[in-house]
């Protein structure tokens, strides 16, 4: 199968927020785009589709410590399916995400007031997107 043109995006998928991320056009930098409510995401991904040249989409699959399948990562798997479902055009592609929300977010903790929690959920698709792109996802 040879790879999808286009930009590819990524997924942090999440049961009320999902983080949004995207490639430049030579798929070599990896861009935080947004935070969006879940129930909105396929009018998202129909918007990059079309105005963005979305042709692959990475998604974060929360595997447990051990690498194994849990619950979360269940949960993301069947909204990959509907996703898949809904844009048969496009290339869909598992990413293991452990840790990836923890690791963006440590650093904004510092600089953090308390009791407030900002969305970091399209900075930890970013970080996905950037190790794929890195390692030669999609070419």
């Amino acid at each position: 199968m040879s790879p999808p043109e286009g930009r590819v995006a990524a997924l942090d998928l999440g049961e009320v927020w999902t983080g949004v991320a995207v490639s430049d056009p030579t798929r070599t930098l990896a861009r935080p785009l947004e935070v969006v409510r879940t129930s909105e995401l396929p009018g998202v991904l129909r918007r990059l589709v079309r105005e963005e040249g979305v042709g692959e989409v990475l998604v974060g699959l929360p595997r447990t410590l051990r690498g194994e399948v849990g619950f979360q990562a269940r949960r993301v798997s069947d909204r990959l399916s509907s996703l898949r479902a809904g844009f048969p055009e496009v290339r869909f592609v598992e990413w293991d995400e452990r840790l990836t929300t923890k690791v963006v977010s440590g650093p904004l903790r510092e600089g953090r007031r308390r009791g407030r929690r900002e969305r970091v959920d399209h900075l930890a698709a970013a970080r996905m997107l950037q190790e794929y792109l890195e390692l030669g996802g999609g070419a």
